[in-house]
């Protein structure tokens, strides 16, 4: 099963990303690109969601300087 949710994902002062969702709880990631954050991101989410149940699926948003990046997890 696939599921789309979204990203937030924002460059820190440090100079890493850090990516969090509003639409699963307790997913945080932090990676040193913002494709490692993503990969890291994917891994949290796929626990997360096995660990938890109920359907995402969040309309897409405009990507920014700051921005949301639909993520699909398969589990």
């Amino acid at each position: 099963m696939e599921h789309m949710i979204q990203l937030h994902i924002e460059k820190l002062p440090e100079g890493v990303y850090l990516a969090t969702s509003d639409e699963v709880q307790g997913l945080i990631a932090q990676g040193r690109t913002i494709q490692e954050t993503i990969e890291i991101a994917r891994d949290v989410a796929r626990k997360l969601i096995e660990a938890q149940s109920g359907p995402i699926n969040p309309p897409l948003r405009p990507v920014r300087e700051v921005f949301d990046y639909p993520l699909i997890v398969a589990t």
